[in-house]
């Protein structure tokens, strides 16, 4: 099992910036890639981001379009945790982010493609 617990959300204006982290635990060397989700009310669970997880030093990260050039998903895998920098926030942007672990080799975007979820975190963006 693995265990993932996201932090770094709050309330922040048009504009602004937040860091949202993601501390895994458990068996994480069984985890192949890390993804960034995110749920606005009454919307479904989108994909946001990912990271390549396992492996050596380089890595391949992988964006929705609507977060291209404002956000950049990183990695700390001496710390088990991944992170999500989100610049230039717009109100769109507003949802609860969750942090996903996927056992599988092949990367995927799709929600149902991950294994483990942490309980999320609010976002949300004033205008």
């Amino acid at each position: 099992q693995v265990q993932l617990v996201e932090s770094g959300g709050g309330l922040v204006q048009a504009g602004g910036s937040l860091r949202l982290s993601c501390a895994a635990s458990g068996r994480t060397f069984s985890i192949y890639h890390m993804g960034w989700f995110r749920q606005a009310p009454g919307k479904v669970r989108e994909f946001v981001a990912r990271i390549s997880w396992s492996g050596d030093s380089t890595y391949y990260a992988d964006y929705a379009d609507f977060v291209k050039g404002r956000f950049t998903i990183s990695r700390d895998n001496a710390k088990n945790t991944v992170y999500l920098q989100m610049n230039s926030l717009k109100p769109d942007d507003t949802a609860v982010y969750y942090c996903a672990a996927d056992r599988s080799r092949v990367a995927t975007r799709s929600v149902t493609g991950y294994d483990y979820w942490g309980q999320g975190t609010q976002v949300t963006v004033s205008s």
